[in-house]
Parts: structure tokens; sequence; C-alpha cells
């Protein structure tokens, strides 16, 4: 069987869906592996390294995916490149299941079978697949170490004989894999840390790490999902919560705000007038600023300056250091063939539940029900 591995073309997207050391499993598999050429540049790999792990090079995506029988991909692969894949072809990645229906309607009809990574269910077998907690794990490292490298100040006290420097004060908001990762990050570089999340459950977690815990009472809301997400709140909880945030922010220097709703548009919990509650010089980074955005004034892919304070809406932040999250998602992506590839053959058991979680796309329709409904 063919295995396809595409180059990204989705601006700053330095990402790829292979690696050597998971095209050397592929190949083990009894797959033949072709790559586009330059395809790993973006994460340090070079065609040399594919080539010496035994993939074949391609000079274009349409080249590599002619008689592809699966493809993997980072992100959805462009509109102008599903014609070119065959008939019954497994496509898997980050297909972005919310966002242009249109173009996952094309993936039907050209009667692919799509499987979407960030569906993947929350149980245990399916782990070492979930692509969202390792990307998300390396995004909330790098806001921190962004936060930092933009804050003009020092992170950790320090007592020296000229006087005391204070510690930073660093607030994360949304205490999921990549909150906690930038818990522990701001913890590490010495700053005082508080976070909060609207389920209660996150709470041990975060004092584990050192950090403070701050919520809004529920008074009975159950705000997590059965899979651990967080669920929309109330109009009553959003004001509660609200009026909590806009007390604690102005005393923090650095914020960080991870908030984010399968499904929805990114929640709303920095607003201007708390922006300009901040003392001059501290930095708020929006790790949401792709859906939509936690933070009123922050712009999609632009940092932006407002009364003094620094908001970042970097897009993409696990690909910022891409050298670790490709091999990251290139062993989420292995784990995941070894559920739908045996023996060098596909054999996808419809009944599996974490077939049943990710399949987008089958005999020509979609299939998920996120997308019937």
């Amino acid at each position: 069987m063919k295995l396809a591995v595409l180059a990204e073309g989705a601006s700053g997207e330095t990402r790829v869906a292979a690696v050597p050391d998971s095209v050397k499993a592929l190949v083990k598999k009894g797959l033949d592996v072709v790559i586009v050429t330059g395809a790993g540049a973006g994460s340090f790999f070079s065609d040399a390294a594919y080539e010496a792990a035994g993939a074949r090079i391609a000079g274009s995506n349409a080249e590599a995916v002619q008689d592809a029988d699966i493809v993997l991909a980072v992100r959805r692969p462009p509109p102008d490149l599903v014609p070119s894949l065959k008939s019954g072809a497994v496509v898997v990645g980050q297909l972005d299941p919310y966002g242009a229906r249109e173009e996952l309607d094309a993936l039907a009809r050209q009667n692919t079978i799509a499987f979407a990574m960030e569906l993947m269910p929350r149980i245990t077998r399916a782990q070492s697949m979930d692509v969202l907690s390792s990307q998300a794990n390396l995004a909330g490292y790098k806001a921190v170490v962004d936060a930092a490298a933009a804050f003009g100040r020092a992170l950790p006290m320090m007592m020296t004989a000229a006087g005391t420097v204070p510690a930073a004060r660093a607030f994360i908001m949304g205490a999921g894999v990549a909150g906690l990762q930038a818990i522990a990050t701001a913890r590490r570089l010495g700053a005082v840390v508080t976070a909060t999340d609207v389920r209660r459950a996150a709470a041990e977690q975060v004092q584990s790490l050192g950090a403070k815990f701050v919520m809004v009472e529920a008074d009975g809301e159950d705000l997590e999902t059965k899979g651990g997400y967080a669920k929309e709140m109330s109009e009553d909880y959003k004001r509660r919560q609200e009026a909590l945030v806009a007390e604690h922010v102005k005393t923090q220097d650095i914020v960080i705000t991870t908030a984010l709703i399968p499904g929805r548009p990114a929640p709303r919990l920095i607003t201007a007038a708390m922006v300009e509650s901040m003392k001059p010089g501290s930095i708020i980074v929006d790790l949401a600023a792709e859906r939509g955005g936690n933070v009123e004034l922050a712009k999609p892919g632009e940092v932006v300056n407002h009364n003094g304070v620094t908001i970042m809406g970097h897009l993409n932040l696990a690909g910022r250091i891409a050298g670790n999250a490709s091999p990251l998602y290139a062993k989420n992506l292995l784990n995941f063939l070894d559920v739908i590839v045996k023996d060098g053959v596909l054999a996808i058991d419809w009944n599996d539940d974490i077939i049943k979680g990710t399949a987008l796309t089958r005999d020509g329709q979609l299939v998920h029900p996120a997308l019937l409904s």
C-alpha cells in the first residue's frame, strides 16, 4: 500500500505529518512511503533523512497522492488537491471538522475515508493518539516563553545588595493541557502563578503544580462534559466570572488565556476594560486567537500594544517549535495507523470507538454525528 505525506501549504505551518523515525516504522509495516520534497524542512528534517529512513521523494503533493491508499497531513488537504485523491483513499490529519463545510463535502464527494484527529475520543487506549494534547502541551510552554521574552522585567524574585526584584505574577485562564503546561513553565521560571477554570476538578491539578486556584462557584451547574471538556457557561455564571477576572487581572503582569469549546467560537474572557486596567508593560497571550479569541483586543496572527499592554495573538504556537511538535504529531498518527492497518493492508473496524469517534467521511457522505445534527 502506498502512503503519501503532504507538504503543508497553509501560511505559517511548519509541521509535517511524518518524521524519519515514524517513516522507518511505516516502512516496517510494509507501506510504500512517499513524501513531498521539502515537507520536513520547517521541522529540520531533510529529504536525505527521509530517504535514509526508506521513503521515496515526490516533487509535489499531486505527484505524492497519485494512487495513494493513505494520505497523512497536518491540516486539511487544500481544495485543489482533493480531486487528485483516488476513490477510497484514507485521509488522516487535523481536518478542522467544524470549519469550511464545503471542503468537507468535497472530501466526501471524492469518496475518501477521512479521519479528523481532533475528534479522538478521550479514552485510555486513545491517549497515545491525542493530537490535541500533544500539541497543546507545547503551545502552553511556548506561550509562557514568548510572554517572558516580551516582558521587560524578570520573572523570579531576586534578592540583591541593591534591593529586591519582586516575582512576576502570572494568571493562566483555562487548566486543560495547554494551561497546565503554562502553569508549570511559569512556575519553573519563578513567577507567582494563579489559575482559573470552570471545571472544579481542575483545582487539584493546578494546586499540585504550585499555583493558586481561583474560580467562581457554579451553584450546581455541571460545567464539564463527559469527555472532560469545558461546557459553555450560563449567562449568570459568565457575569460572576467576569467580575472575578476583572478584579484579578489588575494585579497581574502576565495573563495567558487557553479557553476553547469544541465546535464553538472561543469564549470572551478578557474585555477591553480589563486590558486597560492592567499596568503598562503587562503581557497577554491569547492561545484561542485562531478561534475568535478569548481577549477582546487580540488580533489573530498579530501582536497588539494597547495602552502599554502587549497582546499576543500568535497562531499555531506548537508550529513555532516544530522541531518538537512534528515528532509528537507523527507519533500520534503512527499509533492511529496501528488501529487501521494490519499486516500491510487496511483493516478498519467500524465498530471501534476510536474509528467511530474520528471518522468524518465514508461511502461518499459525511458520517460523523456532530456534522449531521
